[in-house]
């Protein structure tokens, strides 16, 4: 592994224009466009078999978003009233599933049936299929507020659920009506980052934009500055040693944490997520050498 400077230097970052601060996601091309990367990324990898699971549940994840009734924001004052307070419109904190919630996670636990499964996968399918709406109800409000857990495949398969009603939820909100809460904050819902990527996109050549681990909101934070703790020093960069340089760690010597970058300017398939997924050997040397890792991802929960 190799620690390696900033790969763009400061003078270039986002020089080209003044990028939007939120980009809000599509559901109709979020989900669709993961499981084809993660698919893309499976065969002869190590993670092989995981990567195809990813590939399931988040194809599933995309016929489900299609055939749910048009979801419906909170009351328009009380939008207004987080908005005022500094706090996301969508909280996560205090979601209540609902109707909703539970709609998603029954249409994408029956689609997953039909895709063979680990022994882990199918056992969480029957328990999380014979829960009461009570029981559900509750697993929905721990995994939100990252209760502890002992049934992992569950607990990935809630948030899986989950993911598609904030999704739908974000994509209705007004991107320039969302304003910083915190670098490590989706300014959406308040959920963390799940990796952050440098972007080739017109008017935002260079810049760097987050993306949420729950709703998939995009927010931009500047480059070379720890997402989580905000600070500018003790910034290092890390990649593995005769691979590909596009997915580094972005390390912070003052927390100890790190956060993934993709580098999308250099390679536009990466992916947020299945990249993220997909680089795990590297998060595995970086614990090795006493880094927490920092970002959040449903499909490696307890790295």
């Amino acid at each position: 592994m190799t620690q390696v400077e900033s790969p763009f230097g400061l003078r270039k970052i986002g020089e080209e224009a003044k990028p939007p601060y939120a980009v809000l996601p599509d559901p109709s091309t979020l989900f669709l466009g993961r499981s084809q990367r993660l698919r893309a990324l499976a065969p002869g990898h190590t993670l092989e078999s995981y990567l195809n699971f990813a590939a399931n549940v988040t194809e599933v994840q995309h016929v489900v978003q299609g055939s749910l009734p048009e979801p419906v924001l909170p009351p328009a004052a009380r939008i207004r009233q987080a908005q005022e307070n500094g706090m996301p419109p969508l909280s996560r904190t205090t979601f209540e599933p609902g109707e909703a919630g539970e709609a998603a996670l029954s249409s994408l636990l029956d689609g997953l049936r039909r895709y063979s499964m680990t022994s882990e996968a199918n056992a969480a399918i029957a328990t999380l299929s014979a829960a009461s709406l009570e029981q559900r109800c509750q697993l929905i409000s721990g995994a939100l507020k990252d209760a502890p857990v002992e049934d992992i495949a569950g607990r990935v398969l809630i948030l899986a659920g989950i993911q598609i009603v904030f999704t739908r939820l974000a994509a209705k909100l007004e991107a320039v009506d969302l304003h910083p809460v915190a670098d490590s904050v989706c300014p959406a819902c308040g959920s963390p980052p799940m990796s952050s990527s440098v972007v080739g996109w017109p008017k935002a050549h260079n810049s760097r934009f987050c993306t949420c681990s729950l709703c998939g909101t995009m927010w931009n934070v500047v480059r070379i500055k720890c997402i989580l703790c905000s600070t500018t020093e003790g910034i290092g960069y890390y990649s593995i040693d005769g691979k590909p340089d596009q997915v580094k760690a972005e390390t912070c010597d003052k927390c100890r944490r790190y956060v993934k970058i993709l580098y999308q300017v250099k390679d536009h398939k990466l992916d947020a997520l299945s990249d993220d997924i997909a680089s795990l050997d590297l998060d595995m040397l970086l614990a090795q050498e006493g880094w927490e890792r920092g970002g959040h991802n449903l499909f490696l929960l307890g790295y």
